[in-house]
């Protein structure tokens, strides 16, 4: 059973984000508009 589990599992850690960084990814998201027609996908960025 021990074989199954890597033996470093402390090389992940977790990081902290940009405050600027999430307002700009949650902005973008929202500016974000796609529209499916006839089988084709249209991405707008809506500003």
């Amino acid at each position: 059973m021990e074989q199954i589990y890597p033996e470093n599992q402390n090389k992940c850690r977790l990081v902290k984000a940009n405050p600027e960084s999430v307002r700009f990814l949650l902005q973008y998201s929202k500016s974000l508009n796609i529209v499916n027609h006839k089988g084709m996908k249209f991405e707008n960025n809506l500003n």
